[in-house]
């Protein structure tokens, strides 16, 4: 299907769209601004609609473990206050009003506008539902019109979400455009790019170079790309810290970004490894117990994951032995290496002592996220600094990487001013 100003169109109308789009989108353009406060307000009322309920069938649908959890995160985004607090720490808190500058050396000074890019393309990866319209969101904040293409794996749960809001606030139609076009497709893919200012897209390196390879040179490309995160442990520590990290490996079945996928120890000894896992693991298993996955098709993966394990094992000769069950496992390496872990509750866990720290993460530096910091408190800030310098663009306690803080940054930079350009009007006296 296709939603275009406000009118939804079978997908076989899309080359005719296609074809009178340039048209709809310099006729928005040449109107009247969108205001943040009419994006503000008719988002926080669908917030409020999700939160009495009204897309629970829907969500349920997805057949998500913590689906519960999935609903108040996105209440949580939607609401005013967090949505109004998102634009003032990215943005500042007077974005929408002109200044003017006072250059020096008698230089005639500047009226800056900050005004959007004009006109967003979204290509959104299948991995996250309900993405693709939280994406959408923030480029309507920033006063952009949106083209929508939707994943492959969309399950409508993003349309829904937008035809909602249009139903909350119909003014917001010629800001929104969704193709549910396939990603073979490129001849479609490419006309949306030519009429786009900027290019969201999310997803791994496949994506991105996709992306990159038919974007026009002026177009700005925004990337969010895949990323990795892990845990850094020094020191002796608590047992409830360890609960904690045990259970966000087992709750976000590290599918997220911010999930831990390496716990990393500051030790040279490899003997120290197996120290640990003994100590970590029936916090563990205790965790994946307590949360076991609702659904049919997740227990499967967890028992497929877990006879692969065994095999690996078996045919490693050399590696320390794992401590597997069908629920979870830990996985001790010799390597110090950050890399993707079988997910599902199945974690690394390395060595690399605070020295080696920075050569080893600098390795993988195009992928740097989230560390979750367990260390005694005088030597947080010495290793906050060495992980800052590193690469690392989020630091958190272990049993918190993937809780989401209002403000924070995402990949090292704020989005809201990436859709966002500086316009320079020189001033001059009569």
């Amino acid at each position: 299907m296709i939603l275009a100003n406000g009118i939804q169109y079978e997908i076989s109308m899309q080359d005719e769209l296609l074809r009178g789009l340039e048209a709809r989108l310099n006729a928005t353009l040449a109107g009247p601004p969108l205001e943040t406060e009419t994006v503000v307000a008719a988002i926080d009322a669908l917030g409020r609609r999700v939160e009495a309920g009204e897309f629970d069938a829907q969500i349920a649908a997805l057949q998500l473990d913590g689906t519960e959890q999935y609903k108040e995160l996105a209440v949580r985004l939607l609401r005013r206050d967090h949505l109004e607090f998102k634009l003032r720490m990215e943005l500042g808190a007077n974005f929408r009003r002109d200044c003017v500058t006072e250059p020096p050396a008698g230089l005639p000074p500047l009226r800056v506008l900050a005004r959007p890019l004009g006109v967003l393309l979204h290509i959104a990866a299948g991995n996250a539902d309900g993405l693709p319209a939280f994406s959408v969101a923030e480029g309507l904040a920033t006063g952009n019109i949106n083209i929508l293409k939707l994943p492959q794996a969309d399950n409508g749960l993003s349309m829904t979400i937008i035809r909602a809001l249009l139903e909350i606030e119909p003014r917001l139609a010629d800001f929104l455009y969704v193709f549910d076009t396939p990603s073979s497709d490129v001849a479609a893919i490419q006309r949306m790019a030519e009429l786009s200012d900027g290019i969201v897209v999310w997803g791994g390196e496949a994506a991105v170079a996709a992306v990159r390879r038919f974007a026009h040179p002026g177009t700005r490309l925004i990337e969010w790309g895949h990323r990795l995160s892990f845990a850094y442990l020094a020191g002796k520590r608590p047992e409830a810290e360890l609960a904690e990290l045990a259970k966000h490996i087992v709750v976000t079945r590290q599918l997220l970004c911010s999930s831990c996928q390496v716990i990393y120890l500051d030790t040279a000894r490899q003997e120290d490894l197996g120290a640990f896992c003994e100590r970590f693991w029936p916090l563990l298993q205790a965790a994946a117990e307590a949360h076991r996955p609702r659904t049919l098709g997740a227990a499967a993966e967890l028992t497929l994951r877990s006879y692969t394990d065994r095999l690996e094992a078996i045919l490693d000769g050399g590696a320390a032995k794992p401590w597997t069950s069908p629920l979870c496992s830990l996985l001790p390496k010799q390597d110090s290496e950050l890399e993707l872990s079988p997910m599902l509750g199945k974690v690394l866990v390395k060595r690399l002592p605070r020295a080696e720290l920075l050569p080893a993460l600098r390795r993988a530096k195009p992928y740097l996220q989230t560390a979750g910091l367990g260390c005694p408190p005088e030597e947080r800030e010495a290793l906050t600094e060495l992980l800052v310098r590193a690469g690392v663009t989020r630091i958190t306690y272990p049993g918190s990487m993937s809780e989401s803080i209002p403000g924070e940054a995402h990949d090292g930079s704020y989005p809201l001013q990436r859709y966002l350009r500086m316009v320079d009007v020189e001033l001059r006296e009569a």
